[in-house]
């Protein structure tokens, strides 16, 4: 395939605003975004900035704005989202500032995160084996258990855009993972700060979230379930 790259570049060092840069490329259909955007960097452009480190879709660094949409590049194929002699455009994901290129500062994602108390809490005297749990309970927290952090969800959400003090899907899903957790004991903490105004009733349920999430995660319905726990516990 020969195809164009258009990346959306920034280097606060020289550049006012944000410009973009095209780069043709040639690469096989089964070639990843990554492999073109490790292409760019390492044989064009070595000052090209973003995020990438497993490249197998488990440590969610390299979530980039592809094409429009939120996706992991080490997991987004070229045979579907470009086709031969077509573009595709790469943009950092939204609602956070740029550092540099597609390098965005994760901070306020991560601070969102660990408000929600995202760690299993239990004073109990510990058993004198596992703290056991059925597979009914482990099923319900299963979901929220496969959230890598990448931020796909987060910022695709319109809410997040436009009011940065919203905790955002992917906290809520962490929060879920343990106020659902039945050997758990903080869920009220947890629902108490999910109760506040940057809490779950942010949530104008858009379902971009659960379209943007590489890991398959229903996270709107999984905010709905914390919301209905909210409702019925404080």
């Amino acid at each position: 395939m020969k195809i164009n790259v258009k990346i959306l570049r920034f280097d606060p060092e020289k550049d006012r605003k944000a410009h973009w840069e095209v780069y043709p490329v040639e690469a096989q259909a089964g070639d990843r975004v990554l492999d073109v955007l490790n292409h760019v960097k390492w044989y064009v452009d070595p000052k090209l900035t973003f995020r990438r480190s497993c490249a197998h879709g488990i440590c969610g660094s390299d979530a980039m704005l592809i094409n429009g949409r939120n996706r992991l590049a080490c997991k987004t194929l070229l045979k579907d989202v470009v086709k031969n002699g077509g573009t595709i455009t790469v943009e950092p994901i939204r609602g956070l500032k740029v550092e540099k290129d597609l390098l965005v500062d994760m901070d306020p994602f991560f601070d969102a995160y660990r408000a929600v108390m995202p760690y299993f809490v239990n004073d109990e005297a510990p058993p004198t084996t596992e703290r056991i749990q059925s597979p009914e309970a482990a099923e319900r927290m299963d979901h929220g258990s496969n959230c890598i952090l990448c931020a796909c969800c987060t910022t695709s959400c319109p809410i997040y855009w436009v009011n940065g003090s919203y905790l955002g899907p992917a906290a809520i899903v962490q929060a879920h993972r343990f106020i659902f957790d039945s050997r758990d004991r903080a869920a009220d903490a947890r629902m108490q700060i999910l109760n506040q105004n940057t809490g779950v009733w942010r949530c104008r349920t858009a379902y971009n979230c659960t379209e943007a999430c590489p890991r398959d995660i229903p996270i709107t319905q999984l905010i709905e379930e914390v919301k209905r726990a909210v409702m019925y516990t404080q």
